[in-house]
């Protein structure tokens, strides 16, 4: 395991910038943190002042932004040796580990405690869980120590909407389990779509993604796979008294679109040549990894929009499709 001090400055020659301390809490993660944080709050359909929920929301951004913060800190050594990462505050010496390390501690400590006493301490355990799971568990332990980093570590990004649910309704039902699920089987495919055209960076910091330790073959098919128990997982929430016909609509297009970009993955070649990017962006690809980059980009579309679709359901009133049914209540 290489050691965090070999990618981090002495000295840092630029001084830090707002945008760097911003960055530091990934705000691209944050957003979807906090908008899924926010379906299951508005979901859960239970009486909370505005005031509490925009303090619940906040809380849950703040969280999110702290373990951003940590992850940094601890990464910054494999960071500094991705094309894609390298830029990042901590490893390019923009901001010392230190005041990462302690930054995140105290947005940690601020954004549970918030949440506790101004809202429920259910809401708040759940928040400190997946802060520690994602910062300990993920970053620390299980990111370099298994190729099944992100299928477990993913726990910590699908939890935000339940933390939402129990900070409106003080308990979290089957429902709030069921997005919480969809977003942890949505996970495996997405970030392996990514891995199949970024697993030589990953190799080159040693992180056992799973193009590196199984290869891009077996990764293909793994897609494929979870592309399928993913699907039809979108479609349960019609039938649980969540979502409504244009929820199900929604899905099922979505869904068969998913698993069809899926299949054309797991047929492709993408990740068997090494480096197929043009640059250090996500998306200006070869054409050996364009299928794989259309999954990454089309994944991240297709979430925002099943969750999109049951918040515009909640917030609008419209009834479930269990209500539409001969004798729905």
């Amino acid at each position: 395991m290489a050691t965090m001090t070999s990618a981090i400055p002495a000295t840092t020659d630029t001084p830090a910038r707002w945008q760097d301390y911003l960055q530091l809490l990934k705000p691209r993660v944050m957003s979807l943190v906090v908008f899924t944080g926010a379906t299951g709050l508005v979901c859960a359909k239970a009486p909370i002042h505005p005031l509490l929920g925009a303090v619940a929301v906040l809380c849950i951004a703040v969280g999110a932004g702290a373990s951003g913060a940590l992850n940094m800190w601890y990464d910054a050594d494999i960071d500094g040796q991705m094309r894609r990462t390298r830029g990042r505050p901590v490893p390019a010496g923009r901001i010392q580990g230190v005041e990462a390390l302690t930054m995140g501690v105290i947005l940690s400590l601020l954004s549970v405690m918030f949440m506790g006493v101004a809202v429920n301490w259910l809401a708040a355990g759940l928040l400190a869980f997946t802060i520690f799971f994602y910062a300990v568990v993920y970053t620390m332990w299980l990111k370099r120590w298994t190729a099944q980093n992100i299928v477990i570590g993913g726990l910590a990004g699908a939890l935000p909407p339940v933390i939402g649910w129990a900070a409106a309704a003080g308990e979290v039902p089957l429902n709030a389990w069921l997005l919480c699920a969809i977003i942890f089987m949505w996970t495996p495919a997405h970030f392996w779509a990514l891995a199949l055209y970024t697993s030589e960076d990953y190799e080159k910091a040693g992180v056992p993604m799973m193009p590196v330790v199984a290869g891009p073959a077996s990764t293909r098919r793994q897609i494929f796979i979870y592309s399928l128990l993913f699907a039809p997982l979108c479609l349960v929430p019609a039938f649980t008294g969540l979502g409504g016909r244009v929820y199900l609509a929604v899905a099922a297009t979505g869904g068969l679109i998913f698993v069809i970009l899926a299949w054309r993955v797991w047929r492709s070649r993408a990740g068997d040549s090494a480096d197929p990017r043009r640059d250090s962006g996500l998306y200006d690809v070869r054409a050996g990894a364009k299928d794989a980059r259309n999954l990454f980009a089309f994944s991240i579309l297709y979430l925002t929009l099943i969750f999109a679709t049951l918040l515009a359901e909640a917030v609008l009133g419209l009834p479930t499709f269990l209500n539409l049914l001969p004798g729905g209540a």
